[in-house]
């Protein structure tokens, strides 16, 4: 078994206040290393899980014709209490398995556990205390719809292996962090029809391509170490491989809103949302990592922009 911190470095410390979060102005000193572990300092990843359990239980509203009922609401809350507990339970895991890796990545050395500020043992603690919230959230759900979410469990615990065994790791991460697009209609009416099949094969290509511009961050890093990723499989290629992932992500979804009946706020919402996906192709410059972080993060926005529009069809819906 590999030691708790990376062999051959002295721990790091993390830059203080390097980018104005939350856990390096406010949270306890004990607690900003764990935060830190489940990157509650970088909420991008939380609402990037969350969106597709968003866009799902809107579809499955509309699909079921009832409007936003008490329930369907609490069901945004249930999902996005998950999704900040899966995803902090991911990047922990994540962390543990890479925790050599990351010592000899420029970005990632000052992480918690390469760095040593937690043991190997604490941050297997810590994923406990996660997963347990996790169950907790799941407790409540329907029984198809917690046996929908515990199929996705093989899929998360394989995906931090990949990069060391596929150059498109993205695919797998894209299978995991897209799981939520099948939650909606088991969590609100105990079927999966096929229009949240389409919508979750959309939303894996979403994730393929905006990981991808992620990935660039770490070109040169995962070149030394060894890492696969599509970022170095697409190289300077990336901005043309991108327009045909993208493009069969927003073809997939709108087969999916077409399958569910959407109405003309879903339509306009996707056409907002396939016009951000091609504005990011269009700004695309590999070879400037600020940027690709940025673009990166826009998915928040453009994932939202395209709730928001489905959320309002399925009122509709209601209302008709």
């Amino acid at each position: 078994m590999a030691s708790d911190v990376s062999p051959g470095l002295a721990p790091v410390a993390p830059p203080a206040d390097a980018t104005g979060n939350w856990v390096d102005r406010h949270a306890p000193a004990w607690a900003r290393p764990y935060l830190r572990l489940s990157r509650a300092d970088r909420p991008i990843g939380s609402w990037l899980l969350l969106i597709p359990c968003l866009w799902s239980t809107a579809l499955a509203v509309r699909i079921a014709g009832t409007g936003w009922s008490a329930w369907a609401l609490a069901l945004l809350v249930l999902f996005a209490l998950g999704a900040v507990a899966m995803r902090g339970a991911g990047c922990t895991w994540n962390d543990i398995l890479d925790r050599d890796i990351d010592g000899r990545v420029e970005r990632t050395r000052w992480r918690p556990i390469p760095s040593g500020q937690v043991s190997t043992k604490q941050a297997f603690a810590f994923l406990a205390l996660q997963g347990l919230v996790g169950l907790a959230v799941l407790a409540v759900l329907p029984r198809f719809a917690q046996i929908t979410a515990v199929a996705s469990l093989g899929v998360v615990a394989v995906y931090p292996l990949m990069k060391r065994i596929i150059w498109i790791p993205q695919l797998v991460l894209g299978l995991a962090f897209s799981w939520g697009a099948l939650m909606g209609a088991p969590a609100l009416t105990q079927t999966l029809p096929a229009a949240f099949l389409l919508l979750y094969a959309g939303t894996v290509l979403w994730v393929v391509g905006y990981d991808t511009i992620y990935a660039h961050q770490d070109r040169e890093d995962d070149a030394i170490v060894g890492v696969k990723s599509s970022a170095r499989l697409f190289a300077g290629a990336t901005r043309l491989w991108l327009v045909p992932i993208y493009g069969a992500a927003v073809a997939l979804m709108g087969a999916g809103l077409w399958q569910a009946g959407a109405g003309p706020f879903g339509w306009g919402g996707l056409a907002l949302f396939a016009a951000h996906l091609a504005q990011q192709i269009a700004r695309l410059d590999i070879d400037n990592p600020a940027l690709c972080l940025s673009l990166f993060r826009s998915n928040r926005d453009a994932g939202l922009l395209l709730f928001v529009a489905l959320a309002a069809d399925a009122a509709l819906a209601g209302v008709g």
